[in-house]
């Protein structure tokens, strides 16, 4: 169930009373793989790289997620994508690490709503609960990698690759539905 890149664009997909579900804009997304001494990369991004799986960090437009003990995803706006390449470039002679672009394989889905952590758990087996405001955590949902960041109490985003975004997507809207159709 591929879809084109071009049908990815940024749109609210549903909306209903228990929650709505939207394609994020575009962003440049780096995945970060590095050990050892962190200071100079962190001085090169200009944040410092939260440490423990799960935690999150911010400076102005970029933020960083920790996926593993040494694996983190970087998200900012697509512009600063090869400034911060650059920047990260001039510490690789000292400290190995590995910083790819993985923008063009992604997709981001925001799902907010009074429901939306409900409807996160109609495909995710984790405790959508366990997972504190400003944090997230790697997972799977319906058997498809994702990153889950929870922005707010209800809110969320989800960022899973292209390829499997048609069927993601489809399974939110069916959610959506579902948890609007009960009664409380």
């Amino acid at each position: 169930m591929n879809a084109p890149l071009h049908s990815f664009e940024p749109s609210v997909l549903i909306e209903t009373a228990a929650a709505r579900v939207s394609r994020a804009a575009p962003g440049a997304r780096l995945s970060l793989q590095a050990r050892g001494d962190l200071p100079p990369l962190n001085a090169a991004l200009g944040l410092d790289l939260p440490t423990r799986i799960g935690r999150r960090a911010r400076a102005g437009a970029l933020e960083a997620i920790c996926l593993g003990p040494e694996e983190w995803m970087l998200h900012a706006p697509e512009a600063q994508a090869v400034e911060i390449l650059s920047a990260c470039a001039e510490v690789y002679a000292s400290r190995p690490r590995s910083l790819v672009d993985v923008s063009g394989r992604e997709t981001t889905f925001v799902i907010d709503g009074p429901r939306a952590a409900e409807l996160l758990t109609l495909g995710c087996a984790r405790d959508i609960d366990g997972i504190a405001v400003g944090e997230g955590r790697r997972t799977a949902f319906d058997g498809v990698t994702v990153i889950l960041w929870r922005d707010g109490e209800t809110s969320f985003r989800m960022d899973c690759w292209h390829s499997f975004a048609p069927h993601v997507q489809h399974l939110l809207e069916i959610g959506c539905r579902e948890l609007a159709a009960e009664t409380i």
